[in-house]
């Protein structure tokens, strides 16, 4: 299944580092950014991470949270946090049902050989719950500034 723009963005709810939870009910009315990525700490997530944190404020700015979510777990993403200064939350879909819910469990291969993972994708949805764009197989350098110009249309 292939989320689409436009479409309804599946509900959550996912416990986060720190002790919070984050949910669809929680975001009621307000539009987020949810992005997943495959691992805490690894180079290209890690950038990017650092990237959402540098921008966050220009986010709060227009009222759009930012969440980021991997299938580690809420230890491994405390320390991610920590370590880096990350200042959104990180929501620990250890089971998978998020990510598969945004369509962003896909095969992947690597040195021919085939398996499944988390693709790096981001959803931004609009304060109906709407996904107003979406980015699939996202590339790093950039991503953030393309992320935010788009927040930057959404229609309240």
């Amino acid at each position: 299944m292939t989320l689409q723009d436009g479409e309804p963005a599946p509900e959550f709810d996912l416990r986060a580092d720190g002790g919070t939870e984050i949910s669809t009910a929680a975001l009621s009315g307000r539009p987020y950014v949810i992005y997943f990525y495959p691992r805490d700490d690894t180079p290209g997530c890690t950038k990017e991470a650092i990237g959402f944190t540098e921008a966050y404020p220009q986010f709060q700015e227009l009222g759009v949270e930012v969440i980021g979510v991997s299938k580690d777990s809420i230890s491994s993403h405390a320390k991610f946090r920590a370590k880096h200064g990350l200042c959104f939350p990180l929501g620990a879909d250890e089971g998978g049902s998020v990510v598969e819910a945004f369509g962003a469990w896909i095969e992947k291969s690597m040195y021919g050989k085939k398996y499944m993972g988390v693709d790096r994708a981001t959803f931004l949805v609009d304060a109906h719950g709407r996904v107003a764009r979406s980015w699939r197989a996202v590339k790093v350098p950039g991503h953030v500034e393309e992320v935010l110009a788009a927040a930057r249309q959404l229609k309240p």
